[in-house]
Formats: structure tokens, sequence, C-alpha cells
């Protein structure tokens, strides 16, 4: 067996072990708090302008999993927090995700989201645009309610590293030259920056030592870092590099993720021509987007990348290390081999 089946072996092995995924527990130890969670989000997605609860609840309502609020809970109760403030920490993460989407879809120009029309083909750029920007106010107005200024000043500082890093994605758009540097300095800003605050500010809901803190700040980075890796390798067909209606995305709005930047390492010049003409232009068709994912596959993008995600995965594990040991931070644990199995 080689090294990357003996790893995907021990990814499944870690998921399957327990009878039921990391993200099911997750879930489970977190729902009385995500309840309330869920209450205050609808709440506050209220206005007397009749667009802005319908934008709101269109993207609240079309479903995804809310992993960071679950984690900014889950962190919480591992440091035994008993203020109540991480009910509006983690709906003040929900509503900068949210936000972030609002936003990304129209620097993006994406048709869909979540399966349903994006927002902005619905209400327009304009719209969308304003909404994703009341819900950051409303998120910082319930950072404000908390009363906490030093978590406050996590989830801000957040804010504006995530808007810094999609402005330098936007700037190495299409760019062949791309370096894994810059690469990571993307995804560490507009991914693994709103996970870290998410575990950080989760800590400081109790009264943490300033080692748990740091602990769970970084399992929270490492862990943004493996997720976005996934994704990246999943708008490539995920391991196998299997065509499927949500695939090539990325390339065809022109982002320079890992897959691509190590396949244009190695790739011939003919290939490089095929990937520079491809990115960016929104009428790849499958048949294209199969031969690019050939050049990838080839030169070992996929591999590659999804090797790093099994680095970061395990930098999140280990980073709990000095934590008690606890069934929850065995869950939070085995989130790494869980985003990682996505790709598979």
């Amino acid at each position: 067996m080689n090294g990357s089946s003996m790893i995907d072996s021990q990814v499944s092995s870690s998921i399957e072990s327990s009878g039921r995924s990391p993200m099911d527990a997750l879930i489970s130890v977190t729902s009385a708090d995500m309840e309330a969670v869920n209450t205050l989000i609808l709440s506050k997605a209220k206005s007397h302008v009749e667009m802005v609860p319908a934008i709101a609840r269109h993207l609240i309502d079309a479903g995804g999993k809310r992993l960071r609020p679950m984690l900014t809970l889950a962190a919480a109760q591992l440091v035994g927090a008993t203020s109540g403030h991480q009910i509006s920490y983690a709906a003040a993460l929900e509503f900068m995700h949210n936000a972030t989407l609002l936003h990304d879809d129209v620097v993006d120009e994406s048709e869909m989201r979540r399966g349903k029309p994006a927002a902005r083909k619905i209400w327009g750029n304009q719209a969308s645009v304003l909404v994703g920007d009341f819900l950051l106010g409303q998120a910082f107005m319930m950072m404000v309610d908390a009363g906490s200024l030093p978590a406050l000043k996590v989830l801000s500082s957040a804010a504006a590293t995530i808007a810094e890093g999609e402005v330098l994605q936007l700037s190495v758009a299409t760019n062949l030259d791309t370096s894994e540097e810059e690469y990571f300095e993307v995804i560490g800003a507009k991914t693994a920056a709103l996970f870290e605050a998410a575990t950080e500010v989760g800590a400081m809901a109790g009264e943490p030592v300033e080692a748990e803190r740091a602990a769970l700040a970084l399992y929270g980075r490492e862990l943004g870092v493996a997720f976005q890796l996934v994704d990246d390798v999943l708008d490539y067909g995920g391991a196998g590099g299997v065509l499927g209606k949500n695939t090539g995305d990325d390339l065809r709005e022109g982002k320079m993720t890992l897959p691509i930047i190590v396949a244009l390492k190695s790739a011939t010049g003919d290939e490089r021509a095929l990937i520079a003409e491809a990115l960016g232009d929104d009428t790849v068709d499958a048949h294209r987007f199969g031969i690019i994912l050939d050049i990838v596959k080839r030169h070992g993008g996929l591999n590659y990348t999804l090797e790093h995600a099994h680095k970061h995965a395990q930098a999140a594990r280990t980073a709990l290390d000095s934590l008690p040991a606890s069934e929850l931070r065995d869950i939070l644990a085995n989130m790494g081999d869980y985003c990682v199995g996505r790709a598979y």
C-alpha cells in the first residue's frame, strides 16, 4: 500500500470507527445551543425594509451545516464557558460568513449558491452587496451586546483579514506565475481567519488560560486551511478527479488554486497555453474542462493538494493535545479527518 492509500484508509477508519461521523457528533453535542443560535439569527435578520429579510432568509434557508458557529459552541463547551456569550458569538460568526457569501457571489458572478439561484440572480448585485453589509453590521451589534471588547477585536480583525484575502485572490486571478506562498496567503486570510476567529471567541466565552485560547485559535486556523484545500480539490472532482455538475467553477472564475498552480510548474508549453486560455473563461464546457482536469491530474495537482490538506488536518489535531482529554476534544480532533474525507 502506498503512502496516499494508507492515508486514505486512516481517514476512512477514523470517520467510521465510532459509528457516526465527526460532523454528526459535533451536531449532537451543540444541538441545544444551536437552537438558541438559530433563534437569534432569525430575529436579527428582521428589518422593516422587506428586501433585507427576504435576501437574508433566501441564503439562510438554503442550508449549509453551519460548521463555524458549531465550532464556536464546541470551543466554549471545551473550556467550560457559562457566560452564555457563545450564543451571540456563534450567531455573529454565521452572519459574517453569510455576508462574505453574498459579496463573493457578486465578485465571482456566481449563478448558484447551495443548489439555489444566488441572491444576485434574483435581486441583483447591488441588493446582495448591501444586504451583506447589513449582516456584517448586525454581527458587530451582537458582539457589542455581548460586551466583550477583546472578542469584538478578534471578529473585527477577522472581517478585515477576510476582505484582504478576497482582494489578494482577485489580484492574482488568471496569473500563471502565482506562487504557492501567495495561494496559502489567500486561503489563510479568506477562509482560515474565520475558522480561527470561531474557535478563539468560543474559548473567550469562558475564562480560559492563555494557552487554551491560543491552542483553540491554532486549531481553528489549521482546520480552516485543510477545509479550503479540500474545497479546491473538490472543484476539480475530488481525489479521483471525477467530472460533476459543480466542478470547474474555480477555473472559469480564473482562481489560482493549488491544484492548478502545481500543474503549471511541470506542464508543457502547450499545456500551459491550454490552461491560460481556460482560466477566467466562463464558457468552458465539460469537454474543455476535462482536458484541463487531465493535465492537473497528470502533474499531481490533486494528490499534492490533498497531501497538504492531510498535514493541516493533523496540525489541527495536534493543536488540541495540550487540552484535557475528553470526548468533545476527540470530536474536534476528528473534524480534520472529516474535512479531508469529503474529497474521497
